[in-house]
């Protein structure tokens, strides 16, 4: 007579041999990694496709004196990138430039989500992610605090195994098992163009529901934050009074009090920020976030000196570091006022 332990054996050997079988079924395991990857799939497809259609739909992205805007991040880029030789022959097509990033974040991230020609749309992004890496946040410090080399990486499991076959159109249509490779060809292009007409279709609504609210509320932060209160002002040295060592940059009266203007450097060639804080209390900045490279500028309402790529901020009246992910304040160069109401910089 059977015990009660040997009749448990008998049935549990049946149970552990189909779940060794079930789980080593190549089919399954693919299946498997499909589920373990779908929610960073949903995120990263999901925020390329944002930040493509942000990009489509803000007007100050294009604007050429915007600080946030495309052309402002080349020319940063373009003095600290270890590329920089190539980025500065490129400033002059910042606008088709930016339009070419949109289009493909807004491309990759569909594919992704979608699942159609994934590892494709995979490699895409990574080459995405590696050339912001290189242009933008190469001198991120530390390294883990510019999110586009973590981006990079997050791309490799894609390109190597796709989406794993779940809830992908590339899995729908091998499904399908067509007779010749001509019928498969068709049914991947009319996905694709079904895909790609429902993205625009997508991304003109977004667009332009984004332009009908306004510009300003998508980018108000950012543009309060930085956009200098007037444009740089360069000034021959006076020819009477006593003027100063340095070089003469800006007519004092150019700057309202409370408020800043912006110049470029003499001696080093970066944007500058000067700030009177009080009449006839001038402090001078170097602008060129050390985060970054991108260039600051001041909120008069917060009192602070912002970045507007990052978000880090400085003491208005020292250049001190207040908030990261800046690795350290700004660095001040030497402004006096001349007795002819010039401002000389670099004594």
């Amino acid at each position: 007579m059977a015990t009660a332990g040997s009749a448990k054996a008998r049935r549990s050997a049946p149970t552990r041999a189909v779940a060794r079988w079930w789980a080593t079924r190549p089919d399954n395991a693919a299946s498997l990694s499909g589920w373990a990857l779908l929610p960073l799939r949903a995120f990263i497809g999901g925020t390329f496709l944002f930040a493509g259609l942000q990009k489509l739909s803000n007007s100050t992205f294009w604007s050429a004196a915007n600080p946030a805007g495309i052309k402002a991040q080349l020319e940063a880029s373009a003095r600290v990138s270890p590329v920089h030789a190539i980025l500065s022959h490129l400033i002059s097509l910042s606008t088709p430039i930016g339009v070419s990033i949109a289009i493909a974040e807004v491309a990759v991230g569909i594919g992704v989500l979608v699942g159609l020609w994934t590892r494709l749309a995979a490699v895409g992004g990574a080459l995405l992610s590696l050339t912001l890496f290189l242009t933008v946040s190469f001198h991120a410090a530390p390294y883990y605090t510019g999110a586009d080399i973590v981006f990079f990486f997050a791309w490799m499991p894609f390109i190597i195994a796709g989406a794993g076959g779940v809830l992908s159109l590339d899995a729908m249509l091998a499904s399908r098992m067509p007779a010749t490779p001509e019928i498969g060809a068709m049914d991947r292009r009319k996905a694709l163009v079904g895909t790609a007409a429902l993205g625009l279709v997508g991304a003109g609504a977004v667009v332009g529901i984004s332009r009908s609210i306004g510009d300003a509320k998508l980018a108000g932060a950012t543009t309060v934050a930085s956009a200098p209160s007037s444009t740089p002002v360069t000034i021959a040295p006076s020819s009477g009074g006593t003027n100063p060592a340095g070089k003469a940059i800006a007519e004092a009266s150019k700057v309202p009090v409370g408020g800043s203007l912006a110049f470029t450097d003499p001696k080093s060639g970066d944007p500058g920020l000067i700030i009177q804080h009080t009449e006839g209390q001038f402090v001078a900045f170097n602008a060129v976030c050390p985060h970054a490279g991108c260039t600051v500028g001041y909120a008069t309402n917060a009192k602070l000196i912002v970045c507007p790529c990052h978000g880090s901020e400085y003491n208005p009246e020292t250049g001190a570091l207040v908030r990261g992910p800046a690795p350290h304040g700004l660095s001040t160069i030497p402004i006096a006022e001349s007795s002819s109401g010039e401002l000389f910089v670099d004594g």
